[in-house]
């Protein structure tokens, strides 16, 4: 469903730009249309000189070969003018974002087998903290940031468009009115991305080892099933209560999120240049980059759950990339309450300062579902093997399995 809709917003948007109705045109018009605008999307996702460092381009961070996620393995991508700033939150990965439905404030189980009465609270919406809900609106966000791209405005970017080598794609499927307008230009790009971002082969292939699996073309190995069992188990892993695993009864695959905005009280990221303010702290739902809800105090520290589709591909996890290896996030987990000291720094006097990205006043927000929970010193939920196990599921997520029992890293 979320497909189909972001499928038709596109197609309604090209349709809009041009100036027509979609009653005036045939479907094949529709179509031929869209052509365009994947082709320019392609064209302007890989396209540095929309940036004002003439440096940065959407596949700069978003690298194809790598599920369109980031391939330097730092917390944070340098930008700005001349590269020499970052923003305070990861790159994620860009495959599988066409079903995330619309920011909810109010999620409900629509799981069979679950309690569709139980409000499981804010949920949807692209970016970590959900605040658009269209790839152009998200698109919008980088290209304007002072931190990313970094464009001064509507003038610049569309003339950088103009001069583009795919320029005559986009005049074609706006026409010469639409072109010659910077505002209504920059829009059009912004379109042009979002069609391109909903090419299925490139951006939500299904075509992991799991999805094999599901269609009865696969066999997971030894450690990958006890990994799953370990990663369905609600005594154990209990991944799949956020990260679904099951196909869906109408028989579409898991997307292995459920879209809801969770506080997880990871370590605070120190590599990161803004929390040098030790007044600083990024709250997610409740800003600072969001600022509709930034009275709700029951909001602050609730990060979007991303899918663990590609997730062996990532070289940094959670929201500020505290963690570089898919072992140690996994770990976090299993270990966060019964041995905070693992995860969190000592103050002066020798106590661990658990919770240290996250406010004191906030602390209630915190997830507390196993494999959470537990008192210091407890045997957690996981131990070093079963995490192993885990790490080697997640390993099956990779997209472009091709039967040997290794994966393609080409996120399509």
């Amino acid at each position: 469903m979320g497909r189909c809709v972001r499928v038709m917003a596109g197609l309604l948007a090209l349709v809009l730009l041009a100036g027509g109705a979609a009653a005036a045109m045939t479907r094949q018009e529709v179509y031929a249309r869209v052509e365009l605008l994947r082709q320019a999307g392609a064209g302007i996702f890989a396209d540095p000189s929309l940036s004002a460092s003439g440096k940065l381009a959407c596949a700069s961070c978003h690298v194809p070969g790598n599920a369109f996620g980031p391939v330097s393995g730092k917390a944070v991508e340098p930008g700005g003018p001349d590269l020499s700033l970052s923003g305070h939150r990861a790159v994620p990965s860009l495959t599988y974002t066409q079903a995330v439905p619309a920011f909810n404030e109010h999620m409900f189980d629509t799981d069979p087998y679950g309690d569709d009465s139980v409000d499981g609270g804010p949920s949807g919406g692209l970016t970590w903290d959900g605040r658009v809900d269209r790839t152009a609106d998200q698109a919008r966000i980088p290209l304007y940031s002072p931190v990313e791209m970094a464009a001064s405005g509507p003038a610049a970017v569309a003339k950088a468009l103009r001069a583009a080598p795919y320029a005559g794609l986009l005049r074609q499927s706006v026409g010469e009115g639409a072109f010659a307008q910077d505002e209504a230009l920059v829009s059009l790009a912004l379109s042009a991305l979002e069609v391109y971002q909903q090419t299925p082969a490139l951006f939500y292939p299904y075509s992991s080892k799991y999805d094999a699996y599901l269609q009865g073309k696969a066999t997971l190995t030894a450690q990958e099933a006890r990994g799953l069992a370990l990663f369905n188990d609600e005594a154990k892993g209990n991944c799949a209560s956020c990260h679904k695993s099951a196909m869906d009864m109408d028989g579409t695959p898991p997307q292995f999120t459920d879209y809801g905005l969770i506080a997880l009280g990871v370590p605070r990221n120190r590599a990161i240049p803004a929390n040098a303010d030790p007044a600083f702290f990024d709250l997610g739902l409740c800003g600072p980059d969001r600022t509709d809800f930034k009275a709700r105090a029951d909001y602050c520290g609730l990060f979007r759950t991303p899918s663990l589709r590609n997730v062996a591909l990532r070289k940094r996890f959670f929201h500020n990339g505290v963690f570089s290896d898919l072992t140690q996030a996994v770990a976090f987990y299993a270990t966060r309450d019964t041995d905070p000291a693992r995860w969190f720094p000592r103050k002066p006097d020798g106590t661990v300062e658990v919770f240290d990205d996250l406010p004191a006043p906030y602390r209630a927000n915190l997830n507390m579902d196993p494999p959470f929970g537990g008192k210091v010193g407890d045997k957690p939920a996981l131990n070093e093997a079963e995490i192993a196990d885990i790490v080697a599921f997640l390993g099956t997520l990779t997209d472009g399995w091709r039967g040997s029992g290794a994966a393609h890293p080409s996120g399509g």
